[in-house]
């Protein structure tokens, strides 16, 4: 018997906004996955450190205040540095079309605009896992 998928939920920055955070968290865990929630203001170091404490198969970053372009390389940067190569950073937010794919090429999952349903969200979450952390 397999556990259930383990996700760290997280805002980075000063950004104080996480009502979107919060519904991703919860429709991860009514998806059938383990979600830990990290809640406002971390750091890029305190959410490596949590992942890699808490045996996550993925991280999800939400962020809204437009410094994607180097929070996420600095967590990608850490996760390599511990050694989490198998597991998932993707994330969401306000982040336009040519940064994602710009992250896409340095290592980052797939990453959700505003209003992408949550399913689809939990479904990449599950195949990538599925395809790249098998049990």
């Amino acid at each position: 018997m397999s556990r259930p998928l383990r996700v760290l939920v997280a805002k980075v920055g000063l950004d104080g906004h996480d009502r979107g955070a919060k519904v991703i968290a919860t429709a991860l865990r009514d998806a059938g996955m383990e979600v830990i929630y990290t809640g406002l203001r971390q750091t890029p170091d305190m959410v490596v450190n949590a992942a890699l404490q808490e045996d996550v198969d993925a991280i999800g970053i939400s962020i809204l205040s437009g410094a994607h372009m180097t929070v996420f390389p600095k967590i990608i940067t850490l996760m390599k540095e511990k050694g989490l190569n198998d597991v998932l950073l993707t994330g969401g937010g306000i982040i336009p079309e040519n940064d994602m794919l710009e992250l896409n090429k340095q290592g980052v999952g797939k990453l959700f605009s505003p209003g992408t349903p949550t399913g689809e969200i939990a479904g990449y979450i599950k195949e990538w896992v599925k395809a790249n952390r098998p049990f």
